[in-house]
C-alpha cells in the first residue's frame, strides 16, 4: 500500500476545535440557535412489563405555556415500527421499566418538566423477568455475536485439559456499566410539512457519532427518504459507543416535532433518564478453563460467556472473540449464551466484548502464571502465537512482546517484583499500605468501515476545502483529518479548511471500533490523491473532486489487530480496605500516531476507564422492580481526578503499511481492554485475595 510522506502526521498538534470549546463557542445539539423553540420531557413507564391503560393529562393540559401532550394513545404514526427500540408510543406495551410512554412539550424546559410529572398513569401490571443468573433454563446461543461467530471449537479441547499438568478453572463476572458521557444524548427537532425546493422534511441537530447512520435508520420510520432528512452535530460531548445509533429519544423528539406545527423541538436526557434509554453495557459470567504443562505453555483455552439481551431487540456482544487470536495453542474453545429480559436494549460500551472478555482472560492468565511460578510476562512470551490462531494469517503487525518489554523498562517492573518474584505469601508493607504490582495485556481489531466519501475543493482564497461527513465526539477529528488532508495535499494543515458534522457532506460511516480516522483518513487520501492527479499541484480556483474510500485488498492478507501491556501499581490500607492506584503505565502497538497529543489523551482516557471498572462502576438493577437504581454520577461512581495519580501511556515508534495509507489503528478503544485486569492483578500481588467479581470493593479484599 502507498504511504503517505509524513510532514505533519505524528506532531502534536493542537486541536483546531480547542480554542471553540474553552470559549463557549462550539455548539453542541443542544445550544444550536433555533426560532421560537419548545422544550420535550418525556414521560417513562414506571412498571417493568405490562401495558399502560389510561393516562390523566387533564391537569398537564391545563398549565400555561404547554403546546401538547402526547400518550400512546395519540401520538403520530410511525412508518415502520419493525424495530420495537425505536417503535416508541406506538402501542401501549410496556417491555421495560423506563420506557417512553408519552411526553408533554411546553415553552420551557421547566414547565415541560412539571407537566410530565403531573400526568397520572394507569397500568395492567405483568411479572417481569430481570435476572441474568448461570443457571437459566433459557439461555440460547445467538446467530451471531456482533457478526463473529457465536461458538467456535478448534482441536480437541477437553482431552487436552485431561492431559494437562496445570489447569485453571474459574468464574469472572461483570456488572452492567452506563457509558455516562458528559453531555447528555440531546437533540433539535424541527419538521416541516410544507419542505419545497430539495429542502429537508425533518432537520435534526444531535448528539451523535454518526450522522448518517441517524439519518439512514430514522427516515424509514418516518416514512421519509434520505435526502428529506438532514442531520447536523459538528461537536459532541462524548459518547463511548453510546452515541453510535439512535435511540427512542431521537424519535421521540421529532414525532413531537410533527405535533409542534413547525416549532422546533429541544430534548436533552435528564442523567437519570440515561440509565433507561440509551443503551449499557451487559453484564456477563464468564467460565474460563486453561490448560497448560509444568512450564506453562498452554495446551487448552476455553472461554464460555452468558450475557443478556432485550426481549424486544437483541444485541449479542462478543465477549469471547479476543480469546480465539491471543494466545497460541491448537485446542480451543468459545462459546456464548443470551438471557432475553424484560430490560433495556444492551449497546455498545467502550471496546465491547473486547474490554469484559480480556478482563476475564488476562486475570486468568495471571492466575496461571501464579500456578506456574512464572513471571506473568514470560508466560505470555511463551504462548505467544507466530500467525493468527484462529484464521492462520500473518500479523500485519503484533508487537505484544515490544510492548510488555518496553513497558516493564518504563514501568520498573523488575525492581518492583525482583529477579525471581517474592515468596509465595509474601507481602510488601510500606507503614499501614499493602503494595503490589499486576499487569495484563491488550489487543483490539485494526477495523475500517466502508462506504464514506471525501470532497476537496480548492477556493479563491488559495484553501483547499475538505468536506466528509464525520463526527468528533472529542476525540480530535478535526485536528487528525486535517494533518491527513495536508500531508496527502503536501500543503501546510492552515491551507486547510475541514468541513464535518452534516449530512449536506458526503457520506462517512460512524465513530466507532476505533475505525473512524482509519475509515475517514482513508477516504481523504484517496480524494487528495485523485485530486492531484486531476489538478495537479497548481490547480485552477473551483477545482474539484469527490472520491469513495477505496478497497484494501490486504485486510484478506492480514490479521489486523493492535496490541498493548498494562503495568499497574495498587496500594491496599491493611486495615480498612481502601485501594489506591498511584501509578499506571500503558505501553502500546497501534501503528503510526495521527497526533501524539490527542492520542496519548485518547489512551489515557481509556486507562482510566479501565481502573473505573476494575474498582468503582456498577450500575445495580433492583429485580424486584425492574430499574436501575444508581441513577446519577453520586451513586454510580467513577474515577475522577483524585484517583487518576501518575499515569501515562507510550507507544512504540512504528507504521503499519498494511492496514491503511496512514500506516495508522484505531486508539481510541484499546486503551481500556486489559486495564481492569491489571488492576485486579495488582490488588492480589499486594493482598493475597483473588477478586474475580468487579467491582474490587474493600470489603471484597478484607473479608475474602
Amino acid at each position: 500500500m502507498k504511504m503517505i510522506e509524513p510532514e505533519s502526521l505524528g506532531n502534536p498538534l493542537e486541536r483546531i476545535d480547542g480554542y471553540a470549546k474553552v470559549t463557549g463557542t462550539a455548539r453542541y445539539a443542544f445550544e444550536h440557535p433555533v426560532e421560537n423553540p419548545t422544550y420535550l420531557h418525556a414521560i417513562e413507564a414506571t412498571v417493568a412489563r405490562g401495558r399502560v391503560v389510561h393516562m390523566r393529562t387533564e391537569l398537564a393540559q391545563s398549565l400555561e405555556g404547554v403546546v401538547a401532550v402526547l400518550t400512546v394513545f395519540d401520538a403520530p404514526r410511525l412508518a415502520d415500527t419493525e424495530d420495537r427500540e425505536l417503535s416508541v408510543l406506538q402501542d401501549p406495551e410496556v417491555h421495560f421499566r423506563g420506557q417512553f410512554i408519552g411526553a408533554v412539550i411546553a415553552d420551557s424546559p421547566e414547565t415541560a418538566r412539571q407537566g410530565a410529572e403531573s400526568v397520572v398513569v394507569q397500568y395492567d401490571v405483568d411479572p417481569h423477568d430481570c435476572e441474568l443468573r448461570a443457571d437459566r433454563d433459557d439461555l440460547y446461543a445467538p446467530e451471531d455475536v456482533s457478526g463473529f461467530p457465536t461458538d467456535t471449537t478448534d482441536g480437541d479441547a477437553e482431552t487436552a485439559f485431561a492431559a494437562s499438568k496445570i489447569t485453571v478453572e474459574q468464574t469472572y463476572t461483570t456488572p452492567l456499566e452506563h457509558n455516562n458521557p458528559m453531555e447528555p444524548h440531546a437533540c433539535i427537532a424541527i419538521w416541516r410539512e410544507d419542505a419545497k425546493n430539495g429542502d429537508p422534511c425533518v432537520t435534526l441537530y444531535d448528539s451523535t457519532q454518526g450522522v448518517h447512520v441517524v439519518r439512514e435508520t430514522l427516515a424509514p420510520v418516518f416514512g421519509l427518504e434520505n435526502e428529506q432528512m438532514r442531520v447536523i452535530a459538528p461537536h459532541v460531548g462524548g459518547g463511548f459507543g453510546s452515541k453510535g445509533s439512535p435511540h427512542a429519544h431521537n424519535v421521540l423528539a421529532i414525532l413531537a416535532a410533527r405535533r409542534t406545527a413547525g416549532r422546533p423541538v429541544k430534548f436533552a436526557l435528564t442523567r437519570q433518564q440515561m440509565f433507561s434509554i440509551v443503551g449499557y453495557r451487559t453484564s456477563t459470567i464468564q467460565r474460563i478453563r486453561l490448560g497448560a504443562d509444568a512450564d506453562g505453555r498452554l495446551n487448552a483455552v476455553s472461554h464460555d460467556v452468558i450475557e443478556q439481551t432485550s426481549k424486544i431487540k437483541e444485541y449479542a456482544e462478543q465477549t469471547a472473540v479476543a480469546t480465539r487470536i491471543m494466545y497460541s495453542t491448537v485446542n480451543r474453545s468459545t462459546s456464548h449464551r443470551v438471557a432475553a429480559l424484560d430490560v433495556a436494549v444492551p449497546f455498545w460500551m467502550r471496546a465491547p466484548g473486547e474490554t469484559p472478555g480480556m478482563y476475564a482472560l488476562e486475570v486468568a492468565m495471571d492466575e496461571l502464571a501464579v500456578a506456574c511460578g512464572l513471571d506473568p510476562i514470560e508466560l505470555r512470551v511463551l504462548n505467544e502465537p507466530e500467525v493468527d490462531p484462529e484464521s492462520g494469517k500473518p500479523w500485519s503487525g503484533r508487537h505484544l512482546i515490544e510492548c510488555m518489554r518496553v513497558g516493564a523498562d518504563k514501568f520498573g517492573w523488575q525492581d518492583r517484583r525482583g529477579e525471581q518474584g517474592r515468596a509465595d505469601g509474601e507481602r510488601r508493607l510500606d507503614g499501614d499500605w499493602l503494595v503490589g504490582t499486576g499487569m495484563a495485556a491488550a489487543t483490539y481489531p485494526a477495523m475500517t468501515n466502508p462506504g464514506s466519501s471525501a470532497r476537496i475543493a480548492f477556493g479563491a482564497d488559495r484553501i483547499y476545502t475538505v468536506q466528509i461527513g464525520a463526527a468528533d465526539i472529542g476525540t480530535g477529528t478535526w485536528t487528525a483529518l486535517t494533518q491527513i488532508a495536508a500531508d496527502a495535499l503536501g500543503c501546510p494543515v492552515d491551507e486547510i479548511k475541514l468541513e464535518i458534522g452534516d449530512t449536506a457532506l458526503p457520506f462517512a460511516t460512524v465513530a466507532g471500533g476505533s475505525a473512524g480516522i482509519s475509515s475517514w483518513g482513508s477516504t481523504i487520501v484517496a480524494a487528495a490523491r485523485q485530486f492531484r492527479a486531476e489538478h495537479g499541484n497548481t490547480p485552477a480556483v473551483g477545482a474539484e473532486t469527490t472520491t469513495e474510500m477505496p478497497e484494501n485488498p490486504e485486510e484478506e492478507l492480514y490479521s489486523m489487530h493492535s496490541f498493548g501491556a498494562h503495568f499497574v501499581e495498587a496500594r491496599i490500607h491493611r486495615y480498612t480496605g481502601e485501594i489506591r492506584i498511584p501509578r499506571m503505565l500503558g505501553g502500546f502497538s497501534i501503528g503510526r500516531a495521527i497526533n501524539a497529543q490527542t492520542l496519548r489523551s485518547q489512551l489515557i482516557g481509556g486507562m482510566t476507564m479501565g481502573m473505573s471498572m476494575a474498582l468503582h462502576e456498577e450500575s445495580f438493577r433492583d429485580n424486584r422492580f425492574g430499574h436501575v437504581t444508581t441513577q446519577d454520577l453520586a451513586s454510580y461512581h467513577i474515577s475522577t481526578h483524585a484517583d487518576v495519580q501518575d499515569i501515562d501511556a507510550v507507544w512504540l515508534d512504528e507504521v503499519d503499511s498494511h492496514v491503511n495509507p496512514m500506516g495508522s489503528r484505531g486508539g481510541g478503544e484499546i486503551g481500556i481492554v486489559g486495564a481492569a485486569a491489571a488492576v485486579v492483578n495488582a490488588i492480589h500481588d499486594a493482598t493475597g485475595v483473588r477478586v474475580r467479581d468487579l467491582p474490587v470493593t474493600a470489603d471484597k479484599v478484607l473479608f475474602c
